[in-house]
């Protein structure tokens, strides 16, 4: 091979230009595009695009704002927060379940299975990137162990938190309520509850029940937001890092706290209300209320506490309580209606009296059994009471004077008075999940069962029994419009709305829905007259010689009202007047007592539900004594003080008190 072999040849050079133009012209684009594109990136975008750097080095961190106070009307703290430190893992960043749940579960006490169950359940229903609470309320010696752990445990975090608290613990449960984390599955139904008012994102905690889900609205605050340096890991870095050197649309946000709520409640007197259910346990409840309708004291028996539901309660405490057959969850007060039983024989002595067909004189026929039919209905006691009048008959609380009312009235003139009165409708009272009861009708019948009304309903229907169904919070409406004259009054709990400085935000005053003196649409209209005389009958229970709850007297204060005994399952001739104390407590007789204080010029309207306790006298009086007693204890104590020295001068020996099954 010869050398000129090698030698360039201008010629064939000229056979490749073109290619070699379109070689520099592709490099020459391509240059182009990673300038233009670096361009791009830096001058263009290059704020938004530190925005994203500095979020990948930086982890925002929800801080919850505290829940505004539930105060008593006093000022007295109901509800409040409490600061802490919360162990929190996040499962994305969990590299050994099984060290990490054995370990955690070591120094926190908890059995590594149910650390475990508890990640795995909550990726199951909240997703893999939501941060599990495993303990709220760590001691310090529990935070700084596990911070010594977090070194080596990926996804472990101690965050600082506000835990709800509620230092009545059981006492007023139900009507407090509590707060709860928001699941996955709640989310979307919770943002179309609150759409235009509240966006709530997983893992947000909020009101679940009773005044905190009533007020949610109102004593929420605004969340804030912490910027936290972390690792590839997701975990805080030990390198110190100010915010300021960041973009500024990553900055730290304070939490604003909500506003504070001011109730109708006296703290006083709800503890009062609980210490005598605790005293006599009792189950049921308590509603006590001024006239005009503020609620000073509500109570609900069994209960729970609600500082272990608005943590993470454990599945067994929850079974517990959703398992137990008296409904510890349930408010009692406006939640479960039952049978009146005797206090609903005022509400018929008004009606009787106001159509006329009785007067105060009308003397009346009560043998202890009354045939209607070939069917017998009993009296309360044996023998019966003779012939009496209205006054005696509430007083001793005849059955069959009322028996014999209902046949003269019938159902649906009973119905117009007592439902204008409040019972077998809600009350409108702030709170969710009010349950109406029912006060029957003939029509309702024949809507809702099939069939015409029967008149020997109207007996049953009479003394409370039978259809009838009432709330606690429905008949101490109906009663406290007897110890008004007529006044319907709506009760509520919630007095005002307070900013961070005490400026009222929202009042809420006294409502009157209707008063019984003038002409109502469906043509009941009650006098003067009619009050008064029923409103002696029910003074007479509490101070006449037979009355049936004139064992529980208050020194220097007089006051009036009814017992009742609903029987909650039917019995036999020869087994209604045997020993309720005797049977399964499931059989036993419910105790009721409604009444208010003074007598004369009322003040203060008390309802009581004994479950299961089998007399209204015995089983509900002495529990509307004590609210009594302490109300004038803090409101009137020169009275007690006063009766409390005549009740010495006279040296009286104190009576015992009777069982009476069926008043």
């Amino acid at each position: 091979m010869s050398l000129n072999e090698y030698v360039n040849n201008p010629d064939e050079a000229k056979e490749y230009w073109d290619r070699y133009r379109l070689f520099y012209l592709l490099l020459t684009l391509t240059a182009f595009i990673f300038v233009s594109r670096l361009w791009y990136l830096q001058i263009f975008s290059g704020s938004e695009l530190r925005d994203f750097s500095d979020k990948n080095r930086l982890k925002e961190v929800k801080i919850l704002a505290p829940r505004g106070l539930i105060l008593d009307r006093d000022g007295q703290i109901l509800v409040q927060n409490l600061l802490g430190f919360e162990a929190v893992v996040l499962p994305q960043y969990i590299e050994n379940m099984e060290d990490l749940s054995s370990r955690i579960g070591t120094v926190l006490g908890v059995p590594t299975e149910r650390v475990s169950q508890r990640i795995t359940r909550s990726k199951r229903v909240n997703g893999p990137f939501s941060p599990v609470k495993i303990k709220e309320g760590l001691s310090r010696d529990e935070v700084v162990r596990l911070k010594k752990l977090r070194l080596d445990l990926p996804g472990l975090e101690i965050r600082e938190t506000i835990l709800r608290n509620y230092p009545l613990i059981e006492n007023g449960a139900q009507l407090f309520g509590y707060v709860g984390e928001i699941s996955k599955k709640q989310l979307p139904l919770l943002n179309k509850t609150y759409h235009g008012k509240l966006v709530l994102s997983q893992g947000d905690v909020i009101g679940k029940s009773g005044l905190e889900e009533t007020l949610e609205l109102n004593i929420r605050g605004q969340d804030g937001v912490s910027l936290v340096q972390v690792d590839a890991h997701g975990r805080e870095t030990m390198t110190s890092t100010s915010p300021s050197i960041y973009s500024e649309s990553l900055k730290n946000q304070e939490p604003t706290s909500g506003s504070h709520a001011v109730l109708t409640i006296d703290k006083d007197i709800q503890e009062s209300a609980w210490k005598t259910t605790l005293q006599h346990q009792r189950i049921g409840g308590i509603i006590a209320m001024k006239t005009n309708g503020e609620v000073l004291a509500w109570t609900s028996s069994p209960s729970f506490d609600p500082n272990e539901l608005s943590t993470s309660i454990s599945a067994q405490t929850w079974s517990k309580l959703i398992n137990d057959p008296f409904k510890p969850l349930r408010n009692k007060v406006i939640q479960d209606h039952a049978s009146p039983g005797s206090t609903f024989k005022p509400l018929i002595a008004v009606a009787a009296l106001q159509e006329k067909v009785i007067t105060e004189h009308t003397i009346v026929a009560a043998p202890g059994v009354f045939y209607f039919g070939r069917r017998p209905y009993h009296d309360s006691i044996k023998g019966g009471h003779g012939n009496i009048n209205v006054l005696t008959a509430l007083e001793e609380s005849s059955n069959v004077f009322f028996y014999k009312m209902g046949i003269a009235l019938g159902v649906d003139k009973m119905y117009d008075y007592i439902s204008s009165m409040g019972v077998g409708a809600r009350t409108r009272i702030e709170l969710d999940r009010e349950v109406p009861g029912l006060m029957p009708n003939s029509k309702w019948k024949k809507d809702n069962i099939g069939e015409e009304w029967q008149p020997g309903e109207n007996l049953s229907t009479a003394i409370g029994q039978g259809f009838v169904t009432s709330t606690l919070i429905q008949l101490a409406v109906a009663y406290n419009s007897i110890a008004t004259e007529g006044q319907v009054v709506k009760p509520f709990v919630i007095r005002k709305i307070i900013d961070l400085d005490g400026k009222v935000l929202k009042e809420f005053n006294p409502t009157i829905l209707r008063n019984l003196q003038e002409k109502q649409p469906n043509g009941v209209q009650i006098s003067e007259k009619t009050f008064k005389l029923v409103k002696e009958g029910m003074r007479r229970v509490a101070n006449g010689t037979k009355g049936t709850a004139r064992f529980w007297k208050i020194p220097g204060v007089e006051y009036a009202g009814k017992t009742g005994t609903a029987q909650v399952m039917s019995f036999s001739a020869d087994q209604i007047y045997s020993s309720c104390t005797s049977r399964p407590i499931q059989q036993r007789h419910h105790g009721w007592f409604i009444g208010y204080a003074p007598a004369e010029n009322p003040e203060i309207t008390v309802a009581v539900l004994a479950e299961h306790s089998c007399h209204g006298n015995t089983g509900a009086v002495p529990l509307f004594r004590d609210v009594v007693q302490a109300y004038y204890k803090k409101y009137h104590p020169e009275i007690l003080e006063s009766g409390s020295k005549m009740a010495k001068v006279k040296a009286q020996s104190p009576e015992k008190p009777i069982s009476t099954e069926g008043e």
